[in-house]
């Protein structure tokens, strides 16, 4: 009976349009979160999938001895690809020249991911048996010979490549790299016994497999061997990608907390709707457990509607998104099922959360409502209210990012705009107090109109201001990441590093610079040295430590030192000051947290057996991500002077510089020099290799074209998420202006009576939202402000700044939007005569 009774009445305020706000409001919570949700996983494997390229796989192993047969085998039955791979230096001949070079050994499927680019194009095939692949620096070393010796065997050399997509970017590494067959290593007899070999197995296969083995045999690995992902830092793209999934997940939350606003905003209205019904069913003799019947079954049809539509508009999201995506990033497909159930569980918790304050205030209305329509029963503090809103919030915020950091700041900024427009409204409603329908001008009747609608103004300015919030928050972060990708890789980026320069090359290398036209960049000399010590403490290796020393544990390798006189571009002075004194040093802020190093500490370093004691005079943030030479330890030039250094440097040199060079009719330096096969070559580069044979040239030219694109398509992403959350934003907004219409109604038709005028009512209305947006807009900026702060010091690694022109943008912008929103709205209404409001409202 209560059953049948509940659908009926359901029907009935579908068909009036009683439910559809709350539908609206569910409707939006599920589509936006499990469209942006979709939208965003499909960005992030596109990412990552794009980004992966660089290492040439999805995960590696890193190894100085061969793994555990074992280890393949789990990968194999995972469904994993594989491949092993051998990286090991080595001298090669040719004729009376030889050189230093970096052999990469690879097997039949390499690369897993990516392509090799050669001079001729890029290509997946790999050296045929006998033949090497080399760089290009490598020819102009040995004067392109046909082929070179390498151990026992001599090798064609057939191909030259331009880069190899694990590449990786080591300004230090500076030998040649030669691409051979793994089954040609044998015959070189170059491998023995205690040789320094790295094995590199690369993975690549579905995400769910990755995880998989990755849970299973990371825990297996001990301290000599690495874990290598995108992520890992290995990858120059490791940052950006980073901080663009940082953005993405941001957005879902900032969606997330968008739909908890609508439906609170909802369920308020319409449980404040049904208090009138709620005391006549008492009156009637309905029991409570029948009334709890009937509105929870509204509630769960309702949700469950919500959640239909919102499903199917997020999936229909998805796909009008994926459609105008490039293709390379539409190809990636991750599965629908997280996104959906993602979208479900928003439905079901928020519903349920933002609505059992209002429903616990509707059921406990009293039947004497019916004669004192003041009356409202129940009268729980608002503080239960916060608490079942700020729960559900944390708790889908943490199940869809799992990250505390993001969440716990989504909560905070709620909890700011909380507070104040509860000052808001508690200062509107004592200026409230006694104020009538005073008619004299549109701006009095506004302000009046505030004023006596304080707690439902309160209510409107939730939305406003939640939806001005979140696209400002998105906006400033959008812009500061794509800044600061901008700042990392400009036009002009370096695409060549000069290594190994010694110090009575720098002035012939400056004036063959000053010839060719080529702005190099600063030179940073280079010395190797070990930290011992730290104020006296001796320092002990990792391995030292597994085997149960005891002590402070320290870095297990040389480091590359330098000294400046000013703070490196990339870099950012977080403490102390720089080097002044010649006994001082600059640290860096990652191993200065590792190693417990802070200012004013005593640093003792090994250099050519030599001991070297200095103070830490400053901590510096260094963004690793930029293509350019970054240093742990930077000293000043009288504390290194005593010790033999080499320097480098780097420098962008186009394409009509490396080939339109005239100033000499030498064929090497005019454009025309040849490869053994006849390529044509850059021209410039080979005069510098042939004039500096003992500088070594990196060429990341190639890096640096393959990194901008997938900056590109990191920015897309972000432009596309914008759009959703602006989207978004529109229809809270929208949504919120449908609040206080029946109010708003009667007030008018009172109005009416008296004899205001249509022009006064038009701008009494518009004058009242447009004062609504613009306290929403001056609280957004605050509260904006505040959650930048938070999400830029502890989740992005952004510079923090006030945003000025919000002050004044803002408030404009939404005084302009709600506005136009309200009076869009309020068009019937006001275009309607006193009878026929009074009818309407009757």
């Amino acid at each position: 009976m209560e059953l049948s009774l509940a659908w009926r009445l359901f029907k009935r305020e579908l068909q009036q349009g009683q439910l559809l706000l709350i539908i609206l409001a569910i409707t939006l919570a599920v589509l936006s979160v499990s469209g942006l949700a979709r939208v965003s996983e499909r960005l992030q494997v596109a990412i990552s999938g794009q980004a992966s390229q660089f290492i040439a796989a999805d995960r590696i192993i890193d190894s100085p001895v061969k793994i555990d047969a074992a280890i393949l085998t789990k990968a194999e039955a995972l469904g994993l690809k594989h491949v092993t791979n051998m990286q090991f230096n080595s001298m090669v001949y040719s004729g009376d020249k030889f050189q230093l070079v970096t052999v990469r050994a690879v097997e039949t499927g390499y690369p897993l991911k990516g392509d090799i680019e050669l001079t001729s194009g890029k290509t997946k095939a790999l050296p045929q048996a006998g033949e090497i692949w080399f760089e290009t620096r490598l020819g102009g070393l040995l004067g392109y010979p046909k082929s070179i010796e390498l151990g026992n065997s001599e090798f064609v050399l057939s191909n030259e490549i331009s880069r190899l997509p694990d590449a990786g970017f080591n300004p230090f590494a500076s030998s040649p790299v030669v691409l051979m067959r793994m089954e040609d290593v044998a015959k070189t007899g170059v491998i023995q016994p205690g040789s320094r070999v790295t094995y590199l197995y690369q993975f690549a296969g579905d995400e769910a497999s990755l995880t998989a083995f990755e849970q299973s045999v990371k825990p297996l690995l001990n301290s000599t061997q690495r874990w290598v992902d995108v992520q890992s830092g290995d990858s120059p793209i490791a940052g950006a990608v980073k901080r663009a999934e940082r953005f993405l997940l941001l957005a879902s939350l900032m969606g997330i907390a968008l739909a908890c606003a609508a439906i609170g905003i909802a369920a308020q209205r319409y449980c404040q709707r049904h208090y009138d019904v709620v005391a006549m069913l008492k009156t009637f003799g309905a029991s409570a457990k029948q009334i709890r019947l009937l509105f929870g079954t509204h509630l769960l049809l309702v949700t469950l509607m919500g959640i239909v539509l919102g499903l199917i508009g997020g999936v229909l999201l998805d796909f009008g998104i994926s459609y105008l995506l490039p293709p390379e990033i539409a190809a990636y497909s991750p599965p629908l099922t997280r996104p959906l159930l993602l979208g479900v569980s928003t439905g079901l918790i928020s519903a349920f959360m933002f609505s059992a304050y209002p429903l616990m205030r509707l059921l406990a209305i009293p039947p004497l409502r019916v004669l004192q329509r003041q009356l409202e029963g129940l009268q729980l503090g608002m503080w239960l209210h916060l608490l079942l809103s700020l729960g559900a919030m944390a708790l889908l915020g943490y199940l869809y990012s799992q990250s505390w950091a993001l969440t716990l700041t989504v909560v905070a900024a709620v909890l700011l705009l909380g507070v104040l427009l509860s000052v808001l409204g508690f200062v509107m409603i004592r200026l409230g107090h006694s104020v009538g329908m005073k008619t004299t001008n549109p701006l009095q009747l506004a302000l009046a109109g505030l004023r006596r609608r304080a707690r439902q103004n309160a209510v409107q300015l939730v939305g406003f201001s939640a939806a001005l919030v979140l696209l400002l928050t998105i906006l400033a972060l959008r812009q500061d990441l794509l800044n600061e990708w901008q700042k990392q890789l400009p036009e002009n980026a370096p695409n060549y590093f000069l290594v190994n320069i010694a110090p009575d090359d720098a002035k012939p290398l400056n004036d063959f610079m000053t010839t060719k036209g080529i702005v190099a960049t600063d030179i940073y000399p280079v010395i190797r040295g070990r930290l011992t010590q730290i104020n006296g403490e001796v320092l002990i290796s990792n391995e030292q430590s597994d085997a149960g020393e005891k002590g402070r544990v320290g870095i297990s390798r040389e480091l590359n030192l330098t000294w400046r006189n000013t703070l490196p571009a990339n870099n950012e002075l977080l403490e102390g000051h720089f080097n002044q004194a010649a006994d001082e040093v600059s640290v860096e802020s990652g191993v200065a947290d590792r190693l417990g190093i802070g200012i004013g500490d005593k640093l003792t370093y090994i250099i050519d057996n030599q001991e070297l004691t200095v103070t830490v005079a400053s901590i510096r943030a260094v963004h690793w991500e930029t293509l350019q030479p970054n240093f742990f330890m930077i000293f000043t030039q009288e504390a290194l002077a005593p010790f033999a250094y080499t320097s480098m440097a780097s420098f962008y040199l186009n394409d009509q510089q490396a080939t339109n060079d005239q100033s000499t009719n030498d064929p090497a330096t005019s454009g025309q020099a040849l490869s053994a096969d006849g390529t044509p070559k850059d021209a410039v580069i080979l005069a510098l290799i042939q004039q500096f044979p003992t500088i070594s040239i990196i060429d990341v030219g190639a890096m640096v074209g393959q990194l901008r694109q997938i900056i590109e398509q990191v920015s897309l992403s972000l432009t596309l998420v914008l759009a959703l959350v602006l989207l978004a934003s529109a229809l809270v907004l929208i949504a919120q202006t449908e609040a206080g219409m029946a109010t708003r109604q009667r007030e008018l038709a009172v109005l009416r009576t008296f004899g205001a005028s249509g022009w006064l009512l038009r701008s009494a209305t518009g004058l009242e939202f447009a004062l609504l947006g613009g306290i929403a807009g001056v609280l957004a900026v605050i509260v904006a402000e505040f959650a930048l702060y938070l999400l830029k010091t502890q989740v992005f690694e952004l510079n923090v700044y006030m945003h000025w022109p919000w002050w004044g943008i803002a408030p404009v912008s939404g005084a302009l939007i709600v506005a136009l929103l309200g009076v869009w709205r309020c068009r019937q209404l006001l275009s309607q005569s006193c009878s026929e409001l009074l009818k309407a409202g009757s």
